[in-house]
C-alpha cells in the first residue's frame, strides 16, 4: 500500500473553528488587492516538495479571507450570491466524506433517491405534473437552461438526434427577452443553433417581455419559412428582478405550439411564499423550468435544478449505450441516462438537509424577510429623493440620483469610491441606455441597520 501523509485531526478542529468564525463574522466585503500581488504570493507554491499541512491551511485561510469579495457578508448587495445556511456547509462536508458515484443509481441508491425525493417535492411546489416529470440537479442554472434546449429539440425534432440539425429543412428559432440571462447566447452556439437563431424580444415599460412584440416576431419568422420552437420566460431577471408575464407567454406558446421554458433560477424559490407565489402565475404551465437552489434557498455553490413535464423527450435527449456501466433496478431513474452529466458531486444533499431542518414554512419566511428588506430600501430611497427605475415584488432595486442624471457624477465614480471603503458592494446595470445602480438582498443575515448603512454611505458619496 502506498502511504500518503495525512492531515492531523488538529486541522479538522481548526476547520470547524474557521467555519463557525467566518460564518458568524465574515471579513470586509471588498478586497484591496491586485492580481499581481496574488500571483507574486503564489510563487512560493512551486509544488516541488511537500509543505506542512498546517502552513497550507493557514495560507489558504488568509487568501480566502482577505482576497475575495465576501458574498456571505450581510452588506453584500450584489448578484444572486447568498450567504449559505450552516446546514449547507455541513452537507457539503458529508457529501465529500462519502463521495458517492451519482452517475450509476446502483452505486449510490440512497444518494440518488434523496435527490429524487427532494426534486419531486420542489416540482410539486412549482405545480408540475408528477406522472410525466423528469428532473435532475445540475451544476447551476446555465446547465439547466442548456438541458431545456436539448430536451426541447429532442421533443420537437427527434430526427436531429441521429442526423443533427442537418435533418431540418427550416431553421429552428428560440425567443428570449432582451434582459434574459446571457447563458442562452452560449447555449444556441453550443447546440449548433447559432446566434442567428436567437430572437431578442423587446421589453415593455415595466421591463418585462413585450408579448405583443413576441407575437410579431413569431409571425415574421413563420412567414420567412423559419421554425419557431421555443420561448424563454424569465422569473427574476438578473438586472432588474422583474418577472415576465408567464401566463400570457404560456397562452401564446399554446397557440403556436411552442416549447415554453421558464428560467426561474433565482425567483423560483418564491413559490414557497403565499405572498410572492402569485407573481409567478403561469410557471405551472411551463414545459421546462430552471431553479437554482444555491440562490434563494441560501445554499452553497452550485446547485441548479432542471424540471420538465416531458419525461419521454428528456429520455430521448440523454439516453446512450454504455455496456460497461453497472445495471440498475427497473423502476429507477438512472442519472447518466437522463441528464447531461456523468460523474458529479452529490449536489442535492444540501437542499434535502435544509428543507428537512427548516421546513417549508421557515423557507418561506426567510424569502419573505429578504423581500421585505428590498421594499424597506425602496421606501428609504424615495424618502431621500433618489429615483427608482424598476418595478418588482422581489428585492432587486434599480435606482439613480439627480446628480448622476445631470452628469455631475457617474455611477462608476460612486461605485469605485464605495468599493474603496470596503464596507458594502452593489452593482450597476444599463437600462434603456442609462447606467443605474443595482442593489439586491439575498442574505438572511442582512438587517435594516445594514440597509441604513448602505444608504448613508451612498448619500455621503453622492453629495461630497
Amino acid at each position: 500500500m502506498f502511504n500518503l501523509p495525512t492531515s492531523s485531526t488538529t486541522l479538522l478542529e481548526r476547520l470547524t473553528d474557521e467555519i463557525i468564525s467566518f460564518y458568524e463574522s465574515p471579513t470586509a466585503v471588498v478586497p484591496q488587492v491586485t492580481a499581481g500581488q496574488i500571483r507574486t504570493h503564489l510563487q512560493s507554491f512551486d509544488f516541488s516538495r511537500p509543505m506542512d499541512a498546517e502552513r497550507v491551511f493557514e495560507e489558504v485561510q488568509y487568501m480566502m479571507r482577505n482576497w475575495n469579495v465576501q458574498i456571505t457578508h450581510p452588506r453584500y448587495f450584489g448578484l444572486y450570491n447568498p450567504a449559505p445556511l450552516l446546514t449547507a456547509v455541513i452537507a457539503e462536508a458529508l457529501a465529500a466524506v462519502y463521495n458517492p458515484q451519482m452517475a450509476a443509481w446502483s452505486h449510490a441508491p440512497a444518494a440518488n433517491e434523496i435527490e429524487r425525493h427532494t426534486l419531486r417535492f420542489i416540482a410539486g411546489k412549482l405545480g408540475l405534473p408528477p406522472d410525466t416529470l423528469a428532473c435532475n440537479f445540475t451544476a447551476g442554472g446555465s446547465e439547466a437552461n442548456h438541458s431545456a434546449v436539448l430536451v426541447a429539440l429532442a421533443h420537437r425534432f427527434p430526427e436531429t438526434l441521429e442526423d443533427g440539425l442537418w435533418a431540418l429543412t427550416q431553421r429552428p428559432i428560440v425567443y428570449a427577452s432582451e434582459l434574459a440571462h446571457n447563458s442562452f447566447d452560449k447555449i444556441v452556439k453550443h447546440t449548433g443553433l447559432g446566434l442567428d437563431a436567437l430572437r431578442i424580444v423587446p421589453v415593455n415599460d415595466s421591463l418585462q417581455m413585450d408579448v405583443n412584440a413576441l407575437r410579431i416576431l413569431i409571425k415574421q419568422d413563420q412567414d420567412a419559412g423559419r421554425l419557431p420552437f421555443m420561448v424563454v420566460g424569465t422569473a427574476g431577471i438578473t438586472a432588474t428582478g422583474t418577472i415576465d408575464p408567464l401566463d400570457a407567454i404560456a397562452d401564446l406558446c399554446r397557440q403556436y405550439d411552442l416549447w415554453f421554458h421558464v428560467d426561474a433560477a433565482w425567483a423560483g424559490a418564491a413559490v414557497f411564499s403565499d405572498t410572492l407565489r402569485t407573481a409567478l402565475a403561469g410557471i405551472e404551465l411551463a414545459d421546462s423550468v430552471t431553479v437554482d437552489a444555491h440562490k434563494w434557498f441560501n445554499l452553497t455553490m452550485g446547485a441548479g435544478m432542471f424540471f420538465t413535464r416531458h419525461a419521454a423527450g428528456n429520455a430521448r435527449a440523454f439516453t446512450v449505450r454504455a455496456d460497461y456501466m453497472p445495471p440498475s433496478e427497473d423502476d429507477v431513474t438512472v442519472p447518466y441516462l437522463s441528464t447531461m452529466q456523468w460523474s458529479r458531486r452529490f449536489i442535492g444533499l444540501k437542499l434535502f438537509m435544509a428543507l428537512a431542518e427548516l421546513g417549508e414554512e421557515q423557507i418561506a419566511r426567510m424569502i419573505e424577510y429578504q423581500a421585505g428588506l428590498g421594499e424597506y430600501f425602496r421606501e428609504r430611497l424615495a424618502q431621500a429623493g433618489w429615483d427608482i427605475v424598476n418595478e418588482t415584488p422581489l428585492p432587486v432595486v434599480n435606482f439613480t440620483h439627480t446628480h448622476i442624471r445631470t452628469g455631475a457624477l457617474s455611477v462608476d465614480d460612486v461605485l469605485a469610491r464605495l468599493y474603496a471603503e470596503g464596507d458594502a458592494w452593489i452593482s450597476s446595470v444599463t437600462l434603456r441606455g442609462e447606467k443605474v445602480f443595482r442593489m439586491c438582498v439575498t442574505n438572511f443575515k442582512t438587517t435594516r441597520a445594514d440597509i441604513d448603512s448602505l444608504l448613508n454611505q451612498l448619500i455621503r458619496l453622492i453629495t461630497t
